[in-house]
């Protein structure tokens, strides 16, 4: 069996300078992540408040926690404190909730706008229109304890590469148009196991891998 170090190693290959890479740590254990702490790594990315705070306190200060999976406002409180980022502001009802819960808290959360690019219905986000109209607004002003630092999407679960392809170019298209009227912004979060390559090739410069370094899950 392919160790983690070997698959951490055959990934790093293919993430030049520039891309930041995020490991998908969903359903996996403490073993497996210390494996991957223990190469270098430092940025884990968990789908599930729940699973993020459980595993947090096993790990020394120097892991950056992110929130990659969809975020109900009744968990906002809860996971603020202990988020570096949070991927998936889906809707203007999220981005309202964290801007007041930071507040209360004294904190400054950093955040990503989640765009829908997929074909399925089931994939969560902003329409590209949305995105248009909310970058034209002061956002600063408007969510004063949130850093908007740029966006995020998941492509459709396809075998067509060109879908895909296109898929990214248009969200790296509306991110470059964003980044006009916002140019501090700095992450784009596309690509994941079975299309993180294509990702950074259209522009990604965050990407999520979960699989491809941790091997299949059981």
């Amino acid at each position: 069996m392919e160790s983690v170090a070997s698959r951490y190693r055959n990934v790093l290959a293919h993430v030049p300078q520039g891309v930041t890479l995020v490991a998908v740590t969903k359903t996996r254990s403490i073993e497996e992540l210390k494996d991957l702490y223990d190469c270098g790594h430092r940025i884990f990315g968990e789908n599930r408040v729940q699973e993020l705070l459980d595993k947090k306190p096993h790990f020394p200060d120097d892991v950056s926690w992110h929130l990659i999976g969809t975020l109900q406002t009744n968990k906002v409180k809860q996971v603020l404190p202990h988020a570096d980022l949070i991927h998936s502001v889906d809707r203007l009802s999220l981005l309202d909730c964290i801007n007041k819960e930071a507040g209360k808290l004294g904190l400054k959360a950093r955040v990503l706008l989640q765009v829908h690019i997929a074909s399925e219905e089931t994939k969560h986000g902003f329409s590209e229109a949305e995105v248009h109209g909310l970058v034209q607004e002061p956002l600063s002003a408007l969510y004063p304890n949130v850093e908007v630092r740029g966006l995020m999407g998941m492509a459709s679960f396809t075998e067509d590469e060109e879908q895909v392809r296109s898929e990214f170019k248009g969200l790296f298209r509306l991110y470059t148009q964003a980044r006009a009227l916002h140019p501090a912004w700095s992450i784009l979060s596309m690509g994941m196991s079975g299309d993180y390559r294509l990702a950074i090739q259209e522009g990604s410069t965050m990407v999520r891998v979960g699989s491809a370094l941790f091997g299949p899950r059981a």
